[in-house]
């Protein structure tokens, strides 16, 4: 991609925080080292769980944060408006969307269900040719080492293709990834 190619970064992630303070931890480092490398935060827009953490942790590293939350979540009171921007939009559809648009690669954080289907989406979409945006698993103490078993077994069984996991880059260290993103 570049020595600069990589401006902003979206991160999906979780509106808990996990067992235990790992996860919460990984997002925190996650969130200093987008801002030491000047590289911008796009995630979903909450203030709570591992997307609080992320979000506080790049501003106060003096990174830029953009949020995107639904409008019906922010009346549920989850927005966080201690960031450099949030954007509203009507629907989780327009959310996946304008974080796509926005970012230059896709990292994702152990998180539920919400962080898996913009996972997958954002996967998909590379599958069928809507962009060419690297995705890396943040693999915090093997968190995705199940669904990667999964995915694995789609490829035996003829439902995904092999180049397809390929997309997928996967390690421990978001560092890592991001530099492998950035070669």
């Amino acid at each position: 991609m570049g020595e600069n190619a990589l401006t902003r970064v979206a991160v999906f992630c979780g509106s808990s925080t996990g067992a235990g303070s790992r996860y919460l931890d990984a997002a925190i480092e996650l969130g200093k080292l987008l801002a030491s490398r000047g590289i911008g935060l796009v995630y979903g827009g909450a203030h709570v769980g591992t997307m609080g953490a992320i979000a506080d942790a790049t501003m106060a590293a003096g990174g830029e944060v953009i949020g995107v939350l639904p409008g019906h979540m922010q009346e549920q009171e989850l927005a966080h408006h201690e960031i450099t921007e949030l954007r509203i939009v009507a629907s989780m559809h327009e959310r996946k969307a304008l974080m796509a648009d926005l970012a230059d690669a896709f990292l994702a954080l152990p998180g539920g269900a919400g962080t898996l289907d913009e996972l997958f989406e954002i996967w998909t979409w590379a599958q069928i040719g809507l962009h060419e945006k690297p995705i890396g698993l943040v693999d915090v103490d093997g968190f995705y080492q199940p669904l990667l078993r999964m995915v694995d077994h789609m490829v035996e069984q003829g439902f995904t293709k092999p180049g397809y996991r390929d997309l997928l880059a996967v390690h421990a260290d978001p560092a890592v990834l991001l530099d492998g993103f950035a070669a």
